[in-house]
């Protein structure tokens, strides 16, 4: 049998056939239902800004995905800026949607109230409803189907408490996130036993309290629990160590007390373990080794006592270990650090670790973070730590550290660093003058310097010169000598400096005064906010903790020193400045006007120095002020009137004996003038009965003089007289002016 080949015209046939045959099915698919086409168009118009919703295919719209009979199936509109022109979600047009499974309408500006009577209800075939980072408020809605498996609701404002009966409608639940509203009550203990498939619980930043309840060993598939940030007090619950899923438990910023049990190690698919800022004591499971797939583990800010158990060393998959602000002690050198070869971030400051820097640390080659300050340790910095090539933070301060020159020569070729802090280190040791920087790019990447209360010797380094991206410099409370040097103007990125208690004298630099990042809001705007490896945190409870370098305020403080001199009139270029302590030296002269030209300043303590004159009025105009200081210094004359700066506490002007006016206690006296007429006023004035005699007098003088002027003009013979008597006079003028000119 021969076989004809295809003759080009049946094939462009047929090929036709088939498009026109697939455009019908394709339109046949995606043809819209005129009703929920409808709904939809009743649905936009209670938004702003309008949607683009304009072709006649609904199932074309942005946002919008449809199934093959044309009903919706998913309305998904996240981070449009969206808002709602009325206070209640409009449930009459999207309860039509009745094939919907997914309703993403996350990261918008939705508010007011969910519509608890028929929004939901409608929605019988509803999997995923994501309304997050949004303005909704009122209580959680009791209407949902129970397809539901996906709930998020975190970001928003909702309150109240969850009832139990809520989860006895959703047992098709795998995910319910509330984080980040005003929950309050306790923690519902039946989710469990209603919504058995749940996989992850958040209940993060909320208001919820009490204790958690026995339930979760009832969620067998649960890998994530969460709940930091809320008032919760007692126990873990004991049937938490049952549920082998887990994955991740955090409750930061709690209350939770006790030990944590050795049943710990049942939970073996254990990731993240944070129990940050709870008030845990006794010691660490012995046997907390066995967690193999352990990488976070977060105890920061607890009572937890004793060593840290050898077999930790065995959780090899480590990446990030926090334990600082317990009591924690031991010869730290004693571990071997060597087997966590993951571990990027350690963090043990603030317990009572003996022994030296333990070298096992610098094998792990992953390591970006080290905090070990507020310990005991003791010795050197050895040059192995240069092994840690992604080094970004260091901070081993309040140790008995030694040897300041040999760190610094070390840790100068450390290219990744980027914070250094040995404060309160190298007790008494001599700044290193010259760290032989010369063509070498050290410490090419720092930005945060601290050597702080370490009651150094010498003068501050010409090498500081060379750190051109050197932001945050902390060198007070140090024994250091010599003139503040002009080359700090010169670094380009500085903007914290911090000098004060110290030994420095000579003048006010006029090169600090042209700082770039004080001057220049577009050099301050293109210096990127680092992210630090591990917090700052500000006070011991942990109540706040900042990432980032923008924690640091624009400021200068060369407060406690003997500088000399008089406050420079260039200040006033430092116009991004926020904080200027000066206090405890020994300025001269006026308080210069410019100052008024920092218009940002939040903080200004010219306190304690040999300052005169008066306050210029034109600080009235520093509305952002938070402290002012200007106490005990040769200033004169009425304070300022504004009410700035006469919102400050008299102990912000004391010891001015010439200083006057609110809110100071004495009163200023009026000013006189130095003529008879103007004392005469002035007792008219003083004396309140005299008053009426003295305006009597003003009247009497106005009437007389107008007389004498307008009368000749209005007695018909004296006004020819009148008029030859200017004419006479203008004639003098003339001549004396052609004389002096």
């Amino acid at each position: 049998m021969i076989v004809q080949p295809y003759h080009p015209m049946a094939y462009g046939f047929l090929l036709l056939l088939f498009f026109i045959f697939s455009s019908n099915i394709y339109t046949k698919i995606q043809a819209c239902n005129q009703t929920e086409h409808i709904s939809l168009l009743s649905f936009a118009l209670t938004l702003s800004p309008p949607l683009n919703w304009t072709s006649s295919n609904c199932c074309h719209w942005e946002g919008i995905t449809c199934n093959d009979h044309g009903l919706v199936t998913n309305l998904c509109l996240p981070s449009k800026g969206l808002k709602l022109k009325g206070g209640v979600f409009p449930s009459s047009s999207l309860g039509n949607l009745t094939d919907l499974t997914h309703l993403n309408l996350s990261h918008n500006s939705l508010h007011g109230s969910l519509d608890q009577t028929g929004l939901f209800l409608s929605l019988n075939k509803l999997e995923i409803l994501d309304f997050s980072y949004n303005l909704l408020s009122g209580e959680l809605p009791f209407s949902l189907p129970s397809s539901i498996r996906v709930l998020d609701l975190s970001s928003n404002h909702f309150h109240g408490a969850i009832p139990p009966s809520f989860f006895q409608q959703v047992w098709n639940l795998t995910s319910f996130n509330v984080r980040n509203n005003s929950f309050s009550g306790s923690i519902p203990s039946s989710i469990c036993l209603y919504s058995p498939l749940i996989q992850l619980l958040d209940f993060s930043s909320n208001k919820f309290n009490g204790s958690i309840s026995r339930g979760l060993g009832k969620c067998s598939k649960l890998q994530v629990f969460r709940a930091g940030y809320n008032d919760l007090s007692g126990f873990l619950p004991d049937d938490i160590y049952t549920v082998s899923t887990l994955q991740e438990v955090a409750l930061p910023q709690n209350s939770l007390h006790g030990a944590i049990s050795e049943r710990l190690v049942n939970l073996t698919s254990l990731k993240i373990f944070d129990l940050t800022s709870n008030d845990l004591s006794g010691v660490l499971p012995a046997s907390i080794g066995k967690l193999f797939k352990l990488q976070l583990m977060l105890l920061d800010f607890n009572n937890l006592e004793g060593s840290l158990p050898p077999s930790l060393m065995n959780c090899t998959n480590l990446i990030d270990l926090r334990m600082g602000d317990n009591n924690l002690a031991g010869d730290i050198s004693l571990f071997d650090f060597s087997k966590l070869s993951q571990l990027t971030k350690l963090d043990l400051r603030e317990n009572n670790f003996s022994g030296t820097l333990p070298l096992s640390l610098y094998s792990c080659k992953m390591l970006k973070a080290i905090r070990l300050s507020r310990n005991n340790l003791e010795g050197e910095i050895q040059p192995e730590i240069l092994s840690l090539k992604s080094l970004s933070f260091l901070s081993v301060g309040f140790n008995r550290l030694t040897n300041i020159t040999k760190a610094l020569q070390i840790l100068m070729h450390c290219r990744s660093l980027v914070f250094l802090s040995f404060k309160s280190s190298f007790i008494g040791e001599e700044m290193p003058a010259d760290l032989g920087m010369v063509g070498i790019d050290g410490f090419e990447n720092l930005r945060i310097l601290a050597l702080n209360n370490c009651e150094l010797t010498g003068q501050i380094p010409v090498w500081v010169s060379t750190l051109k991206k050197l932001e945050v410099l902390f060198l007070s409370f140090n024994r250091i000598t010599g003139s503040i040097p002009s080359w700090l103007g010169n670094l380009p990125r500085l903007y914290y400096i911090r000098l004060s208690s110290n030994l420095l004298s000579g003048e006010f630099p006029k090169d600090l005064c042209r700082l770039p990042m004080f001057i220049s809001k577009l050099i301050a705007a293109q210096e990127d906010d680092t992210e630090l490896e591990l917090p700052i945190y500000i006070s011991q409870g942990a109540t706040f903790l900042q990432y980032k370098l923008s924690y640091y305020p624009p400021a200068i403080y060369i407060n406690n020193n003997t500088i000399s001199g008089n406050i420079p009139i260039e200040i006033g270029q430092l116009q991004l400045l926020h904080d200027l302590g000066l206090h405890n030296n020994k300025f001269s002269g006026n308080i210069p006007e410019q100052i008024s030209d920092l218009k940002n300043l939040e903080v200004l303590d010219f306190s304690t120095n040999h300052l005169s004159g008066k306050i210029p009025s034109s600080l009235a105009s520093l509305n952002f002020l938070k402290y002012f200081n200007v106490s005990n210094n040769n200033l004169e004359g009425q304070i300022p009137i504004s009410t700035q700066i006469q919102s400050f506490n008299a102990s912000a002007f004391e010891g001015n004996p010439k200083l006057c006016g609110a809110p100071l206690p004495n009163e200023c006296m009026p000013i006189n003038g130095s003529g008879p007429d103007n004392k005469n006023i002035q007792d008219h004035v003083d004396n309140g009965h005299q008053i009426p005699q003295f305006n009597l007098s003003v009247a009497l003088g106005f009437i007389v003089g107008f007389l004498g002027v307008c009368g000749p003009l209005v007695l018909k013979k004296w006004r020819d007289a009148y008029f030859q008597f200017l004419d006479n006079v203008k004639e003098r003028l003339c001549h004396c002016n052609s004389v002096n000119s």
